[in-house]
């Protein structure tokens, strides 16, 4: 799923990670493509979601950095 002028989509993609939800937006041609770069990025998290970035809801809440979660730098 292309956007008209070609380029990639967003999508947000909600993970759980150690007890933890998040979510992380993450550019991808469809949503199995977008789930798999979040898989590949914490191979330890499960996929809980994903969906179109929604520009309202996700500028009030923005996506957190795993960084924090995980310990990772």
């Amino acid at each position: 799923m292309m956007s008209a002028g070609g380029s990639l989509l967003l999508f947000a993609v909600g993970l759980k990670l150690r007890g933890k939800n998040d979510h992380l937006v993450v550019d991808g041609e469809d949503a199995l493509i977008a789930a798999l770069k979040a898989k590949a990025q914490y191979p330890e998290a499960l996929i809980t979601y994903v969906r179109r970035q929604n520009r309202r809801g996700d500028a009030r809440h923005p996506a957190q950095t795993l960084a924090k979660v995980t310990g990772r730098t």
